[in-house]
């Protein structure tokens, strides 16, 4: 199947995951994830673009994002990805590439998923078994969203902002979101969009967005067994 084009509308969140290439590591050690975040804020900064929730596992990561003007996701995620490779190649004395080709990514539907997405991007350590509890994962964004620690990487989307009128009730409430973990349903679903480059939202939503941007983002079977699903 042709590879779709990229839908990045102006305000919309967006899931992306950037893999290692053929699932290879592209963290040695805390010093590499600490890097990483750095220039991710550096460039989410300059490009204008708001990171809500990340996660950086061993061989790939997960960002949920907004991006402001038009192209500044994929110009982020290309000056993030160059800069990281460089850096990567001169400490470790490799060559070549090191990412799986460009970035996935998909649109949120954010009154349905958005939450959601912060609960699947923060409980990645946890599904891989590299920890009992989220809190315990420090290269995610939970500590920040969960508990309140301080960080100039993340804006809080308005959909978290709506969980309380503070901070404190904002955190308790967002903690007791994890109290049950995310559906595998609906990781599958939110997999299958992000690998495709699809929407993930209700059939209403994914309507709006196509004719929006005037591109099919449910092509095929992909349109009936993604846009379809209830969860």
């Amino acid at each position: 199947m042709a590879r779709l084009k990229r839908i990045a509308p102006e305000g919309m969140a967006q899931h992306v995951i950037q893999r290692g290439n053929n699932r290879q590591a592209c963290f040695g050690g805390d010093s590499d994830m600490k890097t990483y975040l750095n220039w991710l804020k550096e460039f989410s900064k300059k490009y204008k673009v708001s990171i809500h929730a990340w996660v950086l596992m061993t061989n790939h990561v997960h960002l949920l994002c907004t991006p402001e003007p038009g192209g500044s996701l994929s110009k982020m995620m290309q000056s993030l990805g160059r800069m990281y490779v460089q850096y990567f190649n001169y400490t470790y004395g490799r060559s070549g590439t090191l990412w799986e080709g460009r970035f996935k990514s998909c649109l949120v539907q954010s009154e349905r998923y958005l939450l959601e997405l912060y609960r699947y991007v923060e409980l990645n350590p946890v599904r891989a078994g590299m920890v009992e509890e989220p809190s315990e994962y420090s290269w995610s964004s939970y500590g920040c969203n969960a508990l309140g620690l301080e960080s100039e990487l993340r804006t809080p989307h308005e959909e978290y902002l709506l969980l309380g009128a503070t901070n404190i009730r904002r955190q308790r409430v967002y903690r007791g979101l994890f109290e049950n973990h995310v559906s595998v349903r609906l990781i599958d679903n939110i997999r299958n969009v992000t690998n495709r480059g699809l929407a993930l939202g209700d059939n209403r939503f994914v309507s709006e967005i196509e004719k929006l941007t005037k591109s099919r983002l449910r092509p095929g079977s992909v349109h009936n067994s993604v846009s379809k699903l209830k969860i």
